[in-house]
């Protein structure tokens, strides 16, 4: 038995040795080398024939762009744009510094090098085929194929085409012609393309005037436009585009193009504001923009709309949008001196007008004009929208069949504490805003805060909802995710929002709840493409019942409460005021059954890079509230819009709600009351612990986890930093206090 088993070991040893023997003998150094040439002759053969076939072409359409045309929803041009902004200026026009600020940022090797990087190009090659998108590593010479002869498009049949064609161009062009060709055809963000027009978009001055810090700013913007414009990058666009400026200058010092000395002494030469094209003025720029950047939301690249050759149409209608701007100037303009007071300097006025039925922007107010004020009022988002917030609050509390504390169901009935400063029950987050005028008022119902804008009841009922459920409510609503903390402070409207977006949230309310995303393009076609939209109509994202309580109580704010510069028997309205903190804005949002309009005044000092003032005092009225110059100018657009006025009312299907009782123990020797009945504007006398709803042992909501307060205060649009609204945790005797905002 063991010699068979031995004898078979012995085969199988054989068997391994043959086997192996013949992969050497396929294998042998000899085979394996002549593999690897033959393979290098064939791609070189390959590279040849290619080489061969592929010509230089002709400049591409890029190079040979075209203006755009907008008009209004009739068709009706609003404004052409002129030429694409380039000129072209020789290399001897440059200095010298200046141009090897662009070589030392992009290509160091490209006085030596044959005009291609062998191994980037590979690289580039390998991150196509793994789908991994755009990668550097291009010489200055394939950037200019690129640009000028050939299409953006990331594919393996372009990167070799600009492979060849760039070797070719490096033996017909001089170093000088392919760098001159390239910063001028290169594009630097603000529609700028080539070095002498954003020279002037960024700094004011010709070409020939930069000097190396300004060139250096120039040549890292290149990297990523849109991302290192310092007037619009983040902090984080803001340090990548600081570190681009270092690496650049310092690269020029490694190539012995500038003088360590002079490099420590040289500052990051911060760019000018940008300011709007020629015939952009008035509104149009600010139409103009708006139309742009929707474009760009809907996937069509910045570039390709400024290269030209699209027809956009608006949704703006002409009559209401200079309806729009005649009431601004009637109603806010007119009464304040921008010149002589200081505080009318600093008052902005943003608004934008939505049909509620179609989702579609029919008149925008950007400022008093683009060319005097680049930002946009109607779409900034770096002022707080205050109590006009609170409506989404509610919206939340009927859409989630919230509770108070003891157990009520929240309604229009539903009374509350309205005691100024009073402490929110049920929250780890202390907080007890003051109600305007630090007016007390009791037991009051939810219909009665909210035409008078109680801040101590509408503080509770975030609690009572969950701060976190509030917050989904509100971007289910349409607004966005900004500075949006999850925290009682929430009630005031502490959060970043834009007229545009507010009008989306009560558009959404005045069409039953159907989410409106308002859109200002109506078509948008060029030759090669149409861009396809979407319907600004979307799902419903509250139920109808939620939607048209809300309008039914905002009804009250017009004709009983904050909103009363709106009322008019001329059209059924309904809307809330709002007034940040310290006065910093001032809103109005509201609508009639046909029309959603926004409109907001925000304090900005035309000094300090346009920090938050208050607008305390403006046209020397004292404090300018959401309820003033906003809902009036807001009341003579919306007549004026509705061609003198309407007799379309709401159509609303809401349940009245039961008069609440609150939670107290039974009082056999005196006959059973129902505060707060019918709504009052005085302050009632102070109640008995036990008549107090909100006295009661709290009971945390099921809908509301404990919020996790941030790290970071100085994120907060509530924190210190802002000068708004803020919470920490500790004891009683440190809660927040704040003024009102109506």
């Amino acid at each position: 038995m063991g010699r068979a088993e031995a004898r078979r070991a012995r085969q199988r040893t054989t068997r391994r040795v043959t086997n192996a023997g013949g992969i050497r003998r396929l294998f042998t150094p000899k085979k394996l080398l002549g593999t690897f040439f033959g393979l290098c002759l064939l791609a070189m053969g390959a590279f040849v024939v290619i080489y061969v076939l592929v010509p230089v072409p002709s400049a591409n359409a890029q190079a040979e762009m075209q203006s755009n045309v907008y008009k209004y929803s009739d068709g009706k041009i609003l404004a052409r744009t002129g030429e694409v902004n380039r000129e072209i200026v020789g290399l001897e026009q440059i200095p010298q510094d200046v141009q090897r600020t662009f070589v030392a940022a992009e290509n160091k090797t490209f006085y030596k090098d044959s005009g291609v990087d062998l191994k980037g190009t590979a690289r580039g090659l390998m991150n196509t085929l793994s789908g991994k998108g755009k990668q550097g590593g291009s010489t200055i010479t394939q950037q200019y194929v690129k640009n000028y002869y050939l299409q953006q498009d990331q594919t393996v049949t372009r990167k070799l085409k600009e492979l060849v064609i760039s070797l070719k161009v490096d033996q017909k062009k001089s170093k000088n012609e392919i760098l001159a060709g390239y910063i001028n055809t290169s594009y630097y963000g603000r529609n700028a393309y080539g070095i002498q027009a954003a020279a002037q978009a960024y700094y004011g001055i010709d070409a020939g005037e930069l000097n190396v810090a300004q060139g250096a700013y120039l040549a890292a913007v290149l990297q990523a436009p849109s991302q290192y414009d310092w007037a619009v990058a983040t902090d984080t666009g803001k340090r990548l585009v600081t570190e681009r400026w270092n690496y650049v200058l310092d690269n020029m010092v490694g190539e012995h193009w500038l003088d360590p000395s002079a490099r420590r002494g040289l500052k990051f030469p911060v760019p000018h504001a940008p300011k709007a094209a020629p015939g952009m003025e008035g509104q149009t720029g600010y139409l103009v923009e708006a139309a742009n950047d929707e474009l760009a939301r809907q996937g069509v690249d910045k570039a390709a709309i400024d290269a030209g050759g699209w027809t956009i149409t608006l949704n703006i209608d002409e009559k209401r949008q200079k309806a729009l701007v005649d009431s601004v100037d009637k109603q806010l303009e007119s009464k304040i001196d921008r010149k002589e007071n200081k505080t009318d300097a600093t008052v902005q006025a943003g608004a934008t007008s939505v049909d509620p039925k179609t989702g579609r922007v029919v008149a925008l107010y950007g400022g008093v004009g683009a060319t005097e004020h680049w930002i946009s009022n109607a779409t900034r988002t770096d002022y707080q929208p205050a109590s006009t917030f609170k409506p989404v609050v509610l919206t939340s509390a009927l859409e989630n069949g919230s509770k108070t504390q003891d157990g009520r169901k929240i309604d229009l009935g539903t009374v509350y504490d309205g005691t100024s400063k009073r402490p929110v029950e049920g929250s780890d987050t202390p907080f007890n805003p003051e109600n305007e005028d630090d007016r007390d008022y009791g037991p009051v119902d939810v219909r009665t805060a909210m035409e008078d804008s109680i801040n101590s009841v509408f503080a509770q009922m975030v609690v009572d909802v969950g701060p976190g459920t509030v917050k989904r409510t509100a971007l289910a609503l349409g607004m966005r995710d900004k500075n949006f903390p999850e925290r009682p402070a929430i009630t005031l409207g502490t959060m970043n929002a834009s007229t545009w977006d507010m009008a989306g949230v009560y558009a959404t309310l005045d069409n039953h709840g159907r989410k409106v995303t308002p859109a200002i393009v109506k078509s948008a076609e060029h030759k090669d493409r149409t861009v396809k939209l979407p319907d600004p109509v979307g799902k419903q994202v509250v139920s109808r019942e939620t939607a048209d309580t809300v309008t039914h109580v905002l009804q009250s704010v017009v004709d009983n409460g904050s909103g009363f510069e709106a009322d008019t028997p001329d059209y059924d309205a309904a809307g809330k005021t709002g007034t940040s903190e310290n006065n910093k804005s001032a809103w109005f949002a509201a609508y009639t059954p046909q029309l959603t309009t926004v409109v907001a005044l925000f304090g900005e000092s035309p000094r300090d890079g346009g920090g938050q003032v208050t607008l305390t005092g403006t046209a020397n009225s004292g404090r300018a509230n959401g309820g003033g110059f906003p809902a009036r100018i807001w009341a003579a657009y919306t007549l004026a819009a509705l061609n003198g006025g309407s007799d379309a009312k709401f159509d609303l299907e809401y349940t009245e709600p039961v008069p609440d009782r609150p939670t107290a123990p039974p009082v056999e020797t005196a006959p059973e009351q129902t505060p707060s009945e019918e709504p009052t504007k005085t302050a009632p006398p102070p109640p008995e612990p036990e008549e107090t709803p909100s006295e009661t042992a709290p009971t945390a909501p099921e809908e509301s986890p404990p919020p996790t307060l941030p790290t970071d205060p100085g994120t907060d649009p509530g924190g210190p930093e802002s000068g708004g609204p803020t919470e920490a945790p500790g004891p009683p005797d440190g809660l927040l206090r704040l003024p009102a905002g109506r």
